[in-house]
């Protein structure tokens, strides 16, 4: 097949996503999620597909469910675990519930029904009970769980009532008046225990994962990540405890008010607990680091001088001599193994990026993707990475990537920066090019060889831009001084940087000066609104401003609100000029610069009112502007026949103005 179509929105959304992997206990299987959209549905459905390690055809295990979703393998190796939403014997889950499906076909068994649902879920070590979250009323006891539920939906009042910090979180509210618990089900019964009943631990009340807490190998023991203070917020620092699942008595085993402690893992033999520790007493950006604590309370930070984030999950190596884990480098994120012994983290498979991960029996399995492709599995040997899937080879076999590529320019401070360039498919550098900066979002992440579903940088390049992306001061995976730089200045240095990779543009003979184009999503929205008003108009010909911060005071209205003062060095009722020095709005005057503003009403981490400000002032003052507006989208567009539409609208503007 011929290479010739464009890659565009349509194909981005025909494409398989596949999610994190399972390995089976001897390593000869994996089990995965995969997600498929329909463009004329405007839905998605979720499978679970097999994967074998040691060669043959990928294998569908699941057809029944809309959105069969974690799969974990049984340490028995005879059932698979995962969440779904099913009708079953007559039933049909109001919640998400938890099934088991032997790993050779045959029909799923909704395992037992929990009233309030069964998100994040862990197998015991003998593949006989599954530790659960499920939110509960935490005055009710587990009996009466259905009839609180029951109520609580059958209620005519639609008010959101609480006296909470934290009450909602990126696109949804917390639970009014539940708090996460752990359970305990029984696999052959479907009896559950609530361990928590009646106590006041609880979870985080941030989306609490599989990572929070860890089963220790006898299963008499789950350690768990904990919010010690009275009132839960979302910068709290956390504490370890541990709780016996016999006796539902639970002990703090890890509290230190200066650090921040999180995503706990026995070790094989149970005699140790790795875990996150970030000492955020010493600034709040600071890394979370690999740390170790025994049995007898005694723990020490072991990555402190390797200067990286480590992410969870943590898993020991087969001789708790190790631990592996996911961590960035340079716009890149690789596997590592950090050895103990020695303090020396070496990289076992090295990104692109690394999505997850899993381990069994000297296998490893690896979701990995890049700017070339989407998210794919592989298997790591001793003759190198094998993949086991080719869901998406077909597909994508039909369309001509752009090559991409990494440079190296002079930015803020006269600091190195990274800026990774995608060219199109067709490049010609005796041509002539227009150029897209595409600006990160967070401030505090990085764009790097990766594949994004939402701002697909193929499909930009497909267009004909050669896209542009500044890994400008503040991103991460560059060592903790550099993202901590832009410490209550934001905009000075990022923006710096960005025009500094513009100049190194303009020197290129390849490069259209007369179609220079920025556009941005979260922070990256937020840059191009500082842009707008501090850049001479004329210089970039259009802006695009996704869920984008405008005003820092205003921004109080989002869910991470506790962290401002902390980002920007000041809260807005002590020092005014200092957050307004840092804030966008300030600098309406200066905006002439045509920019189209998109944004979702459900997003609760950039409030809309941020873009509709934004717009309602470019309207005022008479600089071109347009809006799309989302009432059922948050602070990404996750909808098919939206995205198409976001498309659309995102290249018709800038098409518009590059002429």
């Amino acid at each position: 097949m011929s290479k010739t179509k464009k890659f565009d929105v349509d194909a981005l959304w025909a494409l398989d996503r596949i999610g994190e992997p399972s390995l089976s206990p001897d390593g000869a299987q994996a089990v995965a999620g995969v997600t498929r959209y329909s463009m004329e549905t405007n839905k998605a459905q979720s499978s679970l597909w097999l994967f074998s390690t040691l060669g043959g055809e990928p294998r569908r295990l699941t057809e029944a469910g809309d959105k069969d979703g974690a799969p974990a393998w049984s340490p028995r190796g005879d059932l698979i675990a995962f969440t779904a939403r099913r009708e079953q014997g007559g039933t049909k889950d109001e919640e998400a519930q938890l099934y088991v499906i032997a790993p050779d076909g045959g029909e799923a068994r909704r395992v037992g029904t929990v009233a309030t649902g069964v998100e994040s879920f862990k197998w015991f070590p003998d593949g006989k009970r599954i530790a659960f979250v499920s939110w509960v009323w935490p005055d009710r006891k587990a009996t009466a769980q259905a009839e609180a539920l029951k109520a609580f939906k059958a209620r005519k009042e639609t008010a959101y009532v609480t006296d909470e910090a934290l009450y909602r979180f990126w696109d949804h509210h917390v639970p009014m008046g539940r708090v996460p618990h752990l359970h305990v089900m029984d696999v052959a019964t479907g009896k559950v225990l609530d361990l928590f009943e009646g106590t006041a631990w609880e979870l985080s009340r941030a989306e609490p994962d599989a990572h929070s807490f860890d089963i220790a190998p006898d299963g008499k023991r789950i350690a768990f990540a904990f919010d010690p203070n009275a009132e839960k917020r979302l910068d709290s620092r956390y504490a370890l405890a541990e709780i016996d699942v016999k006796t539902r008595k639970a002990q703090t085993l890890l509290q230190d008010a200066g650090w921040d402690f999180t995503a706990p893992r026995y070790s094989h033999g149970g005699a140790h607990l790795a875990f996150l520790a970030s000492h955020q007493a010493l600034g709040h950006n600071r890394p979370s680091q690999l740390a170790v604590l025994d049995q007898q309370g005694r723990w020490a930070v072991f990555s402190e001088d390797w200067d990286h984030e480590v992410s969870a999950p943590l898993r020991w190596a087969e001789d708790d001599q190790s631990v592996l884990f996911a961590a960035e480098e340079r716009g890149r994120r690789h596997l590592w193994q950090f050895t103990l012994g020695d303090r020396l983290a070496e990289p076992v498979f090295q990104g692109g990026h690394v999505g997850s991960f899993a381990l069994a029996a000297g296998f490893a399995v690896v979701n990995h993707d890049s700017v070339q492709f989407p998210p794919r599995l592989s298997v790591l040997g001793d003759d190198g990475l094998r993949r086991i899937e080719t869901l998406n080879d077909a597909r994508l076999a039909a369309h001509a990537f752009g090559r991409h590529e990494e440079v190296t320019i002079q930015g803020a401070r006269g600091d190195d920066v990274q800026m990774w360039l995608v060219y199109p498919p067709d490049f010609d550098p005796k041509k002539k090019w227009p150029v897209m900066h595409v600006i990160h979002g967070g401030p505090h992440t990085a764009f790097g060889d990766s594949w994004h579903w939402r701002w697909n940088h193929q499909a930009f390049a497909a267009q004909g831009y050669v896209v542009a992306c500044v890994n400008y001061h503040g991103s991460s995976s560059f060592g903790h001084e550099f993202l901590d730089s832009i410490t209550g200045r934001w905009g000075e240095y990022e923006l710096q940087d960005v025009e500094a990779g513009t100049d190194w543009l303009l020197k290129k003979r390849w490069v259209d000066k007369r179609r220079i184009v920025a556009t941005g999503g979260s922070y990256g929205g937020y840059m191009v609104a500082w842009m707008n008003g501090h850049v001479k108009a004329g210089r970039y010909q259009a802006y695009v401003c996704h869920a984008g911060c405008y005003d820092w005071q205003a921004m109080y209205a989002d869910d991470a609100y506790s962290w401002h003062r902390k980002e920007l060095g000041a809260a807005y009722w002590d020092d005014p000029a200092r957050i307004a020095a840092q804030s966008p709005h300030a600098f309406a005057a200066h905006f002439k610069t045509p920019t189209l503003v998109i944004h979702g009403a459900l997003d609760y981490r950039v409030p809309d009112a941020q873009g509709l400000a934004y717009y309602n002032t470019l309207k005022s003052l008479d600089v071109p502007a347009r809006l799309v507006w989302f009432p059922d989208e948050n602070h990404w567009v996750l909808k098919p026949r939206n995205s198409k539409l976001w498309y659309g609208e995102f290249f018709g503007w800038l098409a518009k103005h590059t002429r």
